[in-house]
């Protein structure tokens, strides 16, 4: 549970990544051409729910909702969606004592502002907690058919999104009547087993009454460190209307035996009308034109980011319909969610624009969490000989200004920064469709292996779509590159 904590995008703070001291560990170095990505992002709003990560109050974790009528103004982003939008949380939960075992609930409040009914169409969605997806120490590939490989929360949920499923516990649609609000989402993250939270087990006697989780005149002190959870949640949504959506995290209620109760729609309604920012707030980010600072915080997003998928077309130049391979024994990258002080030399940043943000929070969607890419790769042998193409997602060290090469490690660090599931759609070399879901767990200066291998004829063309939803629980940015493998 602590790796949940401990390898996220908000502890990579430094412009440059620092020298490793590690010993055994030597640098390797890829001279090729490196390329901004071609394409942008969509202009799909999306409620971005990601700060405070680490939830340990009640409170407001995000509202688009209007200021109007509310206690904490500013807590009130009044920003309304309408067709399509994507929803996004991302929160981590962790006792304040270690004999803290209250459940926090994650809830989704949905408003209609309007006169008349709307629907709220649930085309996709998946939540999973940290217990339902546990970080497992996985190879760095692995296939994955069927989707029962994960690495995580936000591994698993990408990975079911992905796939176009809807878990069964979301409904089809929602029909929110004339200025009314429904609960969307009212999920438990909580600290004690699944089972003892569905059989209504009562929390120990000196928590029913505490307000800070640990005060006791006979406390049992069953563990040294507080426990930790977390919940990741992806949803594909559109409204007939104009809603107003907020986020919130509130502690179970109890039932006069002592067992807990998850919160009714009323008491999400009170805490929205009259609560404040939940906390602990997150450390704030470094405005983005003060690049030259000995640590650049990122911070952690809260709010409405622009852009749902980024579709590209990798090709010679934009008048070309194809991408020639690079000669025998090089290769070329694309950069994949690069961030600010880490472009490859490009001077690309991929983060999505935020439409509405509260001050403390990121200025921008670093790691583009949830975002799709869906890169068309037309390959092209120009050559007189047959030739063997590879295609690789790489996380070389994070830099920035002048590249001419890429740095790896090796062996790798042991900080993990991808986990998640890349999908390959191809023409194998009998000229047969093929589709390959793969498991990737990279760590920070991982080379990479190939997710694909083709040989291609003279002349021959060949289309390769990869396609991935970048997943919480990693830390950008990353390559996909293009080699022509040497002769053997």
């Amino acid at each position: 549970m602590l790796e949940f904590l401990s390898f996220t995008l908000a502890q990579v703070v430094t412009a440059t990544p620092p020298t490793t001291t590690i010993p055994y560990l030597r640098e390797i170095t890829q001279a090729h051409e490196i390329r901004a990505l071609p394409g942008q992002l969509d202009t799909i709003p999306v409620f971005n729910s990601n700060s405070p990560e680490l939830v340990q109050s009640e409170g407001i974790l995000l509202s688009t909702f209007p200021p109007d009528g509310m206690a904490f103004r500013n807590a009130h982003l009044n920003f309304p969606f309408e067709g399509r939008f994507d929803l996004f949380a991302h929160h981590i939960v962790r006792g304040i004592t270690p004999d803290d075992l209250r459940t926090l609930y994650l809830g989704v409040v949905v408003y209609n502002p309007t006169n008349r009914p709307v629907t709220l169409n649930v085309l996709q969605a998946a939540t999973y907690l940290s217990q339902e997806a546990p970080f497992n120490d996985l190879p760095s590939y692995v296939a994955n058919p069927l989707g029962t490989v994960f690495a995580g929360p936000g591994s698993r949920t990408t990975n079911d999104v992905l796939r176009g499923q809807r878990q069964e516990n979301w409904p089809a649609e929602l029909t929110i009547p004339p200025r009314r609000a429904q609960l969307l989402m009212n999920a438990p993250i909580p600290l004690r087993s699944m089972d003892s939270l569905r059989n209504g087990v009562p929390l120990p006697q000196f928590l029913q009454t505490s307000t800070s989780g640990g005060s006791s005149s006979n406390p049992v002190p069953s563990r040294t460190t507080p426990l930790t959870n977390g919940r990741t949640a992806l949803m594909y949504l559109w409204s007939s209307g104009p809603v107003y959506v907020a986020s919130l995290a509130m502690y179970a209620r109890l039932n006069p035996n002592g067992s807990e109760r998850a919160p009714a729609l009323a008491e999400w309604l009170q805490l929205l009308q009259g609560g404040r920012l939940a906390g602990p707030r997150d450390t704030p980010p470094t405005p983005p034109d003060r690049n030259y600072v000995p640590r650049f915080f990122y911070g952690r997003v809260a709010g409405v980011a622009q852009g749902s998928q980024w579709t590209a077309q990798l090709t010679d130049s934009p008048n070309t319909d194809h991408l020639t391979i690079p000669q025998r024994g090089h290769g070329l990258s694309y950069v994949l969610s690069t961030v600010d002080n880490g472009t490859f030399g490009t001077g690309q940043i991929q983060s999505a624009p935020m439409l509405a943000r509260y001050p403390d929070t990121a200025y921008r969607a670093h790691g583009n969490y949830g975002v799709h890419y869906n890169l068309t790769v037309p390959l092209y042998n120009n050559s007189n000989d047959t030739q063997t193409v590879a295609i690789m997602i790489q996380t070389p060290l994070k830099e920035d200004g002048t590249v001419s090469a890429l740095r790896f490690l090796e062996p790798p660090d042991r900080q993990v920064f991808f986990r998640g599931t890349v999908r390959i759609r191809y023409n194998d070399d009998y000229g047969v469709p093929e589709t390959r879901y793969l498991h990737i767990v990279q760590r920070r200066g991982q080379e990479g292996d190939p997710l694909l291998r083709l040989a291609l004829p003279p002349g021959d063309r060949r289309l390769v779509q990869v396609d991935f939803i970048y997943p919480p629980d990693s830390t950008p940015p990353q390559v996909l590159t293009i080699q022509t493998l040497p002769q053997r």
